[in-house]
């Protein structure tokens, strides 16, 4: 599984939205080789690290698959989709798409080692960018997110570049499933919820989510997203049958992640 990076994109902290806000939202094409640190790629900037940036979200991708489906449902947008870059995005391919990278995937991108960590989850900066504030339950309706890389290795990048599928750990989550369980709150069965929790690659936010999600059983033997905690409970405030869960599955995810089929199949 491999694909040929389409833009390499970066962008300083400046205005940004009604209130003049920093962001580093705006990014730029790059056309030169472009390091890529822990921390994301040089002369990328996040003006918010609450919300963005750090080691959990260094690199941010997302799939130009997606931007004919956008224009199509808003015509009026072409102009903001002549390019990569619309969503803030620092790498852009074409071939891949939330429903086929998983979480904990690894790629050799350029010279650097990656690892998907989690999606992205829009925020009220993608209203102002495309004009319509209805872009957030837009992008959280449609799945079309995008994601965040951690770096494994530092190394370099430029478009035209090969990133390529080396590690695939958990075939069953992909991006797209767990973006709908975590961000769309979509109806879970208990046991998938307690894997996912118990993913280790899966960011620190996201995990906190999944740890954290306060959940009904309903009568069709599902869960029910009803509310989300202020802070990450300690281990010890878990239910049992997350601990449980997760001590079952503990042994399975540390195995290794090169005898999975999928990617035996890409060898």
């Amino acid at each position: 599984m491999e694909t040929r990076i389409r833009g390499v994109l970066s962008g300083r902290v400046a205005p940004f939205g009604p209130m003049g806000e920093p962001s580093g939202y705006a990014k730029a094409i790059r056309t030169d080789r472009v390091e890529v640190t822990l921390l994301g790629l040089e002369g990328d900037e996040q003006a918010d690290l609450v919300h963005h940036g750090g080691v959990d979200k260094a690199v941010h991708h997302y799939a130009i698959d997606h931007y004919p489906a956008w224009i199509a449902e808003r015509p009026g947008l072409t102009a903001a989709f002549s390019e990569p870059g619309a969503f803030g995005e620092n790498i852009s391919t074409l071939g891949w798409r939330e429903e086929t990278v998983c979480i904990g995937d690894r790629f050799r991108m350029g010279t650097a080692l990656v690892e998907i960590s989690q999606g992205r989850q829009p925020c009220w900066k993608l209203g102002h960018r495309f004009g319509d504030p209805a872009m957030v339950d837009r992008v959280v309706k449609t799945g079309r997110c995008g994601w965040y890389y951690r770096v494994i290795e530092p190394g370099m990048v430029a478009a035209g570049d090969i990133i390529r599928l080396v590690e695939r750990c958990h075939p069953d989550w992909t991006v797209a499933r767990t973006f709908r369980i975590l961000i769309g709150k979509a109806p879970t069965r208990r046991d998938d919820i307690a894997e996912l929790a118990g993913l280790p690659q899966l960011s620190a936010s996201w995990r906190a989510r999944a740890w954290g999600g306060t959940a009904a059983w309903t009568s069709s033997r599902r869960w029910a997203w009803v509310s989300w905690p202020r802070r990450r409970p300690t281990l010890r405030c878990l239910p049992a049958w997350i601990l449980s869960a997760r001590s079952r599955r503990r042994g399975r995810s540390s195995r290794s992640c090169m005898n999975s089929p999928a990617i035996s199949a890409t060898r």
